[in-house]
């Protein structure tokens, strides 16, 4: 079997099921037809298939309400529809220091037109939420609490069941865009608010697909209007879900490529152990430094690192030149992420992977580093 050197997969992962393509042709050269707007036999199948990736996502993220998933494009669109509601009046925010411009840029936005104040929750050295602390940041204008559930800088791992425990009956926002797939998720269980999640990431599906979770939709108001097949007499949006919520003609063909990764996951060729014994080894090699979580139980499926003595960029680009392997460097669309944990403005090299990576995978990107040291 030939080497998987691509490192890449918290930008969006590859490979993809092979039934992923398949479904995706299937829809454009077989089935075709609409979404929710006719009721002939190629439409209605069309309507199943879409409903049928509704009810399976909503098992993964552990909750019994895909009534109240909705699809859309991606997680930042996901996010843009809950600030742009619950923050319309302005507020205070809570969030996390590792938040990903998803969140950094429609909050910026909203600060510039609006009164909202966001602040940044006490967090340990590797930016995990010191859950103890979180009630000194709650005030009585606290609207929003924000959480990047698995950092896609050094992929730690938020405690979100004790911090919405903390912060009671104040809503809370997860982004999931790196976690959905690949780390534990308990959505009714944890009595989160608001989720947003992605579907080319760790779910390994295609891009354009995504979604969002509301424990109580009626307090958002839709962030695109438009036709939905559904009353259609009338010019207001459907109060119903999940019209509502899905104006214009969705991604078809890409949630029949969603429900093919959710159907058709992967085993994965590593364990556990494999990843962990991976990181410890990188960190045995001399002039590098690798961030990642401090405790293991709480690491995600990736880490930065950056040398002392080349920056990330020369790095990526020796990796690649000399051994094919594929990374992302720079800031990773996350510069708070960076500034709390000291490495803004140069960036890390990312290495992020995927149930597609065996040991030796692992043992190629090792041998790589250390040879680049010799350079």
């Amino acid at each position: 079997m030939a080497a998987n050197c691509y490192f890449d997969n918290a930008s969006t992962s590859f490979p993809k099921p092979p039934e992923v393509a398949r479904e995706i042709s299937r829809y454009l050269c077989e089935v075709g037809g609409p979404y929710g707007r006719s009721a002939y036999p190629r439409a209605l199948e069309v309507s199943r298939t879409v409903e049928a990736a509704r009810d399976r996502l909503a098992q993964l993220l552990g909750t019994s309400r895909a009534d109240a998933l909705v699809f859309t494009p991606n997680a930042t669109t996901a996010i843009n529809i809950v600030l742009n509601s619950v923050l319309a009046q302005g507020g205070h925010v809570l969030i996390s220091p590792l938040e990903h411009n998803a969140v950094m840029r429609p909050l910026t936005a909203l600060q510039a037109r609006t009164a909202i104040r966001f602040e940044k929750l006490a967090a340990a050295p590797d930016g995990r939420i010191i859950v103890a602390d979180i009630k000194k940041h709650i005030t009585p204008q606290t609207r929003l609490v924000i959480i990047n559930h698995q950092s896609n800088v050094n992929g730690v791992i938020q405690p979100i069941q004790l911090i919405k425990e903390a912060v009671d009956d104040i809503p809370i926002l997860v982004d999931a865009s790196q976690s959905a797939g690949s780390s534990p998720i308990a959505v009714d269980e944890w009595k989160i608010d608001f989720m947003a999640c992605t579907g080319h990431k760790s779910l390994l599906g295609p891009t354009g697909t995504g979604a969002l979770f509301m424990r109580h939709p009626q307090t958002i108001e839709p962030l695109v209007y438009g036709g939905t097949g559904s009353a259609s007499e009338s010019f207001a949006m459907p109060e119903f879900l999940p019209d509502r919520f899905e104006a214009g003609t969705g991604n078809v063909a890409g949630i029949f490529g969603l429900l093919a990764a959710l159907e058709h996951r992967p085993l994965p060729r590593h364990t556990r152990q494999d990843f962990l014994d991976f990181l410890c080894s990188l960190e045995k090699i001399p002039g590098y430094q690798i961030f990642r979580a401090a405790e293991a139980e709480n690491q995600g499926s990736l880490i930065s690192l950056r040398h002392s003595g080349q920056d990330a960029a020369s790095l990526g680009n020796a990796l690649f030149q000399r051994f094919g392997i594929e990374v992302r460097v720079g800031l990773h669309c996350a510069p708070l992420a960076h500034q709390s944990l000291g490495t803004f403005p140069t960036g890390t090299l990312r290495l992020a992977v995927s149930p597609y990576h065996c040991p030796a995978d692992f043992e190629q990107v090792r041998y790589a580093l250390q040879e680049l040291t010799r350079s």
